[in-house]
């Protein structure tokens, strides 16, 4: 069994994005990516990013597209969180949002630590 999963998203402009996640936390940046879309139109800031959809999580991935690889879920939550750090708003909903986003980066980077630990 694999300890990896997929979240795939959709862009605005019709592109997919498979980011790479392990098993174990592939539903925590479901539901992130649910929360930031229901709290995204209380930001009243001008630099909110455009931010893709969840549509589905995956336990495999096989990709036909040979241009097309998952991203880490690591480097995924790296760039959420500088994106959502540059909104020019210091209020609610932003903190909490940035709050979850980088909880969810701690536990990621402590996955990979562990798992990186177990591999030498």
């Amino acid at each position: 069994m694999s300890n990896k999963s997929y979240n795939i998203l959709h862009n605005a402009d019709g592109t997919l994005l498979f980011v790479e996640m392990p098993a174990t936390h592939a539903y925590q940046l479901s539901a992130l990516n649910l929360r930031l879309h229901k709290e995204l139109a209380k930001l009243t800031a001008d630099n909110v990013p455009a931010l893709p959809k969840a549509v589905a999580e995956c336990a495999s991935l096989e990709l036909l597209d040979e241009n097309a690889s998952p991203m880490n879920g690591l480097a995924y939550l790296n760039e959420l969180e500088a994106s959502f750090s540059a909104i020019r708003e210091s209020a609610y909903p932003l903190v909490s949002l940035l709050t979850e986003i980088r909880a969810l980066q701690a536990q990621l980077e402590q996955w990979y630590e562990e798992e990186e630990e177990l591999s030498i």
